[in-house]
């Protein structure tokens, strides 16, 4: 029972280190939207000037936030659990 919890202890350990990974590259991500912005001079995604690598940058910071979500939902269920 011992080598269980350890593993789960060591697998909570990993999936929260990820967590906190993912949400490093969501502020990366938000700084490199930032700057596209500032560089274009357009900063509402609405605005058909809007540049295409900030939209771009957008949807991946999007997903990465939906995933990260998902991972704590998992990381709770997973704590609630030992």
């Amino acid at each position: 029972m011992q080598e269980v919890s350890r593993t789960g202890t060591a697998g909570e350990f990993r999936l929260d280190a990820l967590i906190a990974d993912l949400w490093w590259r969501v502020r990366l991500l938000n700084t490199d939207i930032l700057e596209v912005e500032a560089k274009a001079g357009v900063f509402d995604a609405q605005q058909p000037t809007y540049p295409l690598l900030a939209l771009n940058l957008r949807a991946r910071r999007d997903n990465l936030v939906a995933t990260i979500a998902m991972l704590e939902q998992r990381a709770k269920s997973l704590s609630e659990a030992a």
